[in-house]
């Protein structure tokens, strides 16, 4: 994987889980100096990187993707591709990859990474090569079929050759979302404490805060725990709520609540739709975060047919995938409960509702949107009045 510019070592006695690999990748240069004479080195040669290439190169310069220092060597790629693992062995879900159409950019040379007007990062191109990526498809999504979204990125978006190579780090993107580093989060976080990741890519109702706020209630979770809720805020898929609108209703949540045993903080990340590939991606990636346990639920991650409709996984492959590899990663998984709302009780888990034969009530994602579009009143117990008058206001304004 090369050297880096600077990696922090997990501190003994620190109360905080290690990394990745033992230690946490910075790779950003501080130094005017360097910096001017990296971006002299490019000799004008540059790659203008798309939103889910700057996101990639994000959480790699901040050690997010530790222990990468860079974009996977194509030794690299086929061994993740293959065998879910780096080359030393190293559990990793998915390669992190550049991909680029352009001839001249080869083996020996440096390149900047730019992205809407920033300079990000220059590159070392240590290597090129073409991807197997019908392979790639098939080995990481499960499937090699165009009616997998992450199929079609790989197939549709990607440039040809893919080339791999440290990287420097000059300029986090700028977004409308702050993205706290890794070296940032976990020195905010509590020493000697359990934090239990929730990972979500929608607006949070009232269902996800029973469940999240029960799972710091768990028994393989410690008392005096935090959840930390880390919202991916990258591109997801095309139907989904746009990042600004869902960073919006975290944020009126996180006023409303004001609750100290849930902490908030945004992932620079773009989903891969992968499932079970890409639940042990999310617990290496929280993992460098300061994370000790990850909720994950029925189909994570999980997507459908573009034509059919139908899964392209099972209901629980995710999360028997990540329960499998939770030790090798030093982390425990945490069940997501299949919350209902009943009539009698409020919110309870299905089974009780069924044993005491309660009354559930239902509000499908449809109905919803539908409800919101014609200004109608939504009911507390679905969602939170906050999250409900930002959305309003979005689908009055599309």
């Amino acid at each position: 994987m090369g050297s880096v510019t600077r990696s922090f070592a997990s501190s003994a006695g620190d109360g905080k889980i290690a990394p990745h690999g033992d230690q946490l990748q910075d790779l950003m240069v501080r130094d005017a100096g360097e910096v001017a004479s990296l971006l002299a080195s490019c000799n004008g040669a540059s790659i203008e990187l798309s939103d889910r290439g700057a996101c990639d190169a994000e959480l790699l310069m901040v050690g997010g993707f530790s222990p990468l220092n860079g974009f996977m060597s194509e030794e690299a790629y086929k061994h993740v591709v293959e065998h879910a693992r780096l080359e030393n062995g190293l559990l990793f879900g998915l390669p992190v990859v550049m991909d680029t159409a352009d001839p001249t950019i080869v083996p020996g040379m440096k390149v900047l990474l730019t992205y809407n007007g920033q300079n990000i990062a220059v590159m070392e191109v240590e290597s090129r090569f073409k991807p197997n990526k019908p392979l790639e498809a098939l080995k990481c999504y499960g499937t090699s079929s165009l009616e997998h979204p992450g199929v079609q990125m790989i197939s549709m978006e990607r440039g040809s050759h893919y080339i791999g190579g440290k990287i420097h780090g000059l300029e986090l993107p700028s977004r409308v979302f702050p993205c706290k580093t890794p070296a940032e989060l976990r020195a905010e976080l509590p020493s000697g404490a359990d934090v239990v990741a929730f990972q979500c890519r929608n607006p949070i109702h009232r269902a996800h805060y029973e469940l999240f706020t029960r799972a710091l209630h768990a028994e393989n979770v410690k008392d005096n725990s935090v959840c930390l809720v880390h919202p991916t805020c990258g591109p997801t898929q095309d139907d989904d709520i746009p990042g600004i609108t869902r960073f919006r209703t975290y944020e009126v949540l996180k006023q409303e609540l004001n609750n100290d045993t849930i902490r908030w903080a945004y992932l620079p990340y773009s989903m891969h739709m992968a499932g079970p590939r890409e639940a042990i991606q999310h617990m290496i990636i929280r993992k460098n975060y300061g994370c000790t346990h990850f909720i994950i639920g029925r189909d994570m991650a999980g997507s459908k047919s573009s034509i059919s409709g139908e899964d392209f996984y099972g209901a629980y492959d995710a999360q028997d995938f990540a329960k499998l590899h939770a030790p090798e990663l030093g982390m425990q998984t945490v069940p997501s409960l299949n919350v209902v709302y009943t009539e009698e009780d409020g919110y309870v888990t299905a089974d009780v509702a069924e044993s005491k034969q309660l009354h559930v009530k239902k509000l499908s994602g449809t109905k919803f949107r539908q409800m919101l579009r014609a200004g109608e009143d939504i009911p507390e117990w679905f969602a939170f009045k906050s999250v409900v008058a930002v959305l309003r206001e979005e689908v009055q304004s599309s």
